[in-house]
């Protein structure tokens, strides 16, 4: 899979104009991310399906949070069917940082995942379902004239229990990580899940979902960079910080800057180290090296945001550099 993801934070207009752009550009699958602060991702997805042809296309991924369970599948169904059988359910526990603005705790979140997604495929089976785990369903089913079939599973991922269980139980995982180092370590999660995975579920795509800043300015798409890095550095776990010698008293207070909505100071507070292990970014030939450095153990690449300082420049300068990563391969 060559991917990229789009972040809604623009007119659903604009979103469905870089979709196109970016099926035209080389990429297969178009992802949206899901925060509630941002449009509507599934309008969204749904108006990037009317502007294509063949790209796959989902969330990036959606919570099972804010949405029930069952409602979610439901929606990943209706898109699948308006899109001509070409959606794919990016599903995770969500950012915490925002969802704690909304009241929810994130509670049991490796069982929340798993079990949207495995009754989902049920519902997709056209089962009617009774559901007593993290969250309730009685007697729930998709009231749909045909059955809604196989819809790729793809789980977000940043921790080592998430890892292992989307290796075990799911099509893929889209691993929250820029950095080799982040993915070397992954893959022995990976393989860890692998062990423990029924033979019946067929083969398993290991996904970068990386934050990637493209531009022939090196500082300005450095500078692009801080947005999602922050995001990215207020939710990372203790560990991934200590595996990058990065501060934890600094991600701390950005992650609690974002949630009081000062965004610009949570921005600022961005050390360029935090930069370099959590988003790709630079000049279209450095760019294509680090993608090297990450595809020596990931299976496939999403370009996430911010992509660059220019988007339209961005989609194109990074469908190049990932259509060259991919011929080397």
């Amino acid at each position: 899979m060559i991917g990229i993801e789009l972040t809604p934070e623009h007119p659903v207009s604009r979103i469905a104009d870089l979709g196109e752009a970016a099926e035209a550009n080389g990429f297969g699958t178009v992802f949206t991310t899901c925060h509630y602060n941002n449009r509507d991702p599934f309008v969204a997805l749904d108006r990037i399906a009317r502007r294509t042809e063949s790209v796959r296309i989902g969330p990036g991924v959606a919570n099972p949070y804010e949405t029930h369970p069952v409602t979610l599948a439901s929606r990943v169904a209706t898109l699948d069917e308006a899109s001509g059988g070409r959606a794919v359910f990016g599903v995770g526990a969500g950012d915490k940082s925002t969802l704690s603005n909304l009241g929810y705790d994130r509670d049991r979140p490796l069982r929340r995942v798993l079990e949207t997604f495995k009754v989902a495929s049920d519902l997709y089976a056209g089962e009617r379902v009774d559901h007593d785990g993290t969250f309730l369903a009685k007697d729930a089913g998709l009231n749909y004239a045909d059955a809604v079939g196989e819809v790729p599973t793809y789980v977000g991922a940043q921790g080592p229990h998430m890892i292992r269980m989307a290796a075990k139980h799911a099509d893929g995982v889209l691993l929250n990580g820029s950095h080799p180092r982040d993915f070397a370590w992954a893959a022995e999660q990976v393989e860890q899940g692998l062990d423990e995975r029924p033979a019946e579920r067929g083969g398993f795509d290991f996904a970068a979902y990386a934050a990637v800043s493209v531009s022939e300015d090196a500082e300005a798409a450095r500078e692009a960079a801080r947005p999602p890095v922050a995001f990215i550095a207020a939710g990372a776990a203790p560990p991934v910080l200590d595996r990058h010698g990065l501060d934890g008293d600094r991600a701390d207070r950005i992650g609690t800057r974002i949630s009081a909505g000062e965004f610009t100071e949570a921005f600022e507070a961005v050390s360029e180290e935090m930069i370099d292990a959590f988003c790709i970014a630079g000049r279209p030939e450095s760019v294509e090296e680090k993608i090297a450095g990450v595809l020596e153990y990931a299976d496939s690449f999403v370009a996430g945001a911010p992509l660059g300082p220019d988007l339209e420049d961005a989609i194109e300068l990074a469908g190049a550099v990932l259509d060259r990563s991919e011929a080397d391969a």
